[in-house]
């Protein structure tokens, strides 16, 4: 049981790094049809040219471990979510090519702007598509009982445009981090409308869950979980109106951080909210494990690795810490 528990931490862990990391770099190519300027849009880039690919880094990880530790599990919901994973996998693709074209295109750097901006989207967009039928639930075990297009309904189609503004608030923070003059300025303002957006969207998904899982209202408003459950609310409004405070007193740092906050604790919720279920409230991690055997044996490769990505993590965001105020090429 430890063993299955320590390796769903490890993927837990993978997918939240995952989420803050390229969720800022994703976040900036949200961002791009806000701004008009062609060297703001230069600038944007240049910050997270020597970081944003190592960020993903993090999905491969938590993708290899989910089909090591728990095979049935990894076999079950890649067919169900086939479509928009495989929208998600395109759409980054075609992100990365458009990031690196931009740079050379003279003529056309309008296009491939555009297309990082639609890139970026649709690769969030996906990924909330995919959270969304989490929290709903699949409605099945096996997949010839499964609607093929669970994946698609009013509310992650809700959660998609939720980890779209998500993201474009955490792009826009970590401008505002990185960034001076008007460019920051404006990143200024358009966090705080995000935020506001943000909010209502935290709002409508934390009112419609209880409603659409009942497993979910059983979790959190039956007592005495609720008295156990209720810091967690407490500190996201903590956090969210530390937000507004940071961002009204022009403070460059910490809206950044508590975007991050935001995300750690709307992500202990889903956990919480579907803990001990891998596949939404049909398997449990404790069916769909591998033999301890292959448990034991991945386990050593994860308790090398992860540290290293930790370590490979903070070491390349402190060398390249501070402001950016020109324009970087490779």
């Amino acid at each position: 049981m430890l063993l299955i528990l320590a390796w769903a931490g490890f993927i837990s862990l993978a997918i939240i790094m995952y989420v803050i990391l390229d969720g800022f770099d994703l976040g900036i190519g949200i961002l791009f049809p806000w701004v008009n300027n062609s060297h703001d849009r230069d600038l944007m880039v240049s910050t997270i040219i020597p970081i944003w690919d190592g960020n993903e880094t993090w999905l491969v990880m938590g993708g290899a471990s989910l089909y090591a530790a728990f095979p049935l599990a990894y076999s079950t919901l890649l067919p169900i979510l086939y479509l928009p994973l495989m929208i998600m996998l395109a759409a980054l693709v075609f992100r990365g090519i458009a990031f690196e074209f931009r740079f050379k295109a003279h003529k056309s750097r309008y296009l491939w702007s555009w297309s990082f901006a639609i890139g970026s989207t649709l690769a969030a967009f996906m990924q909330g598509l995919v959270l969304g039928t989490f929290v709903q639930g699949i409605g099945g075990s096996v997949p010839a009982v499964i609607s093929p297009y669970v994946w698609l309904s009013p509310f992650s189609i809700l959660t998609g445009c939720a980890v779209v503004i998500g993201y474009a608030l955490l792009g826009s923070t970590w401008l505002i981090a990185k960034t001076t003059a008007d460019l920051q300025a404006l990143m200024f303002r358009v966090a705080k409308r995000l935020l506001v957006l943000l909010v209502l969207f935290l709002i409508v998904v934390s009112l419609w869950t209880p409603l659409v899982d009942p497993f979910v209202m059983q979790r959190w408003f039956s007592f005495p979980n609720m008295l156990y459950l209720a810091p967690l609310p407490v500190l996201t409004a903590f956090a969210v109106g530390g937000n507004f405070y940071a961002l009204y007193k022009g403070y460059e740092f910490w809206p950044f951080m508590l975007s991050i906050a935001l995300f750690v604790f709307a992500y202990a919720g889903f956990c919480i909210s579907d803990f001990p279920y891998i596949i939404p409230h049909a398997v449990s991690i404790w069916q769909a494990a591998s033999p301890p055997s292959s448990l034991q044996f991945g386990i050593y490769g994860v308790i090398v690795l992860i540290p290293v990505l930790l370590v490979y993590t903070l070491y390349s965001y402190w060398v390249f810490r501070g402001k950016v105020t020109e324009v970087e090429h490779y």
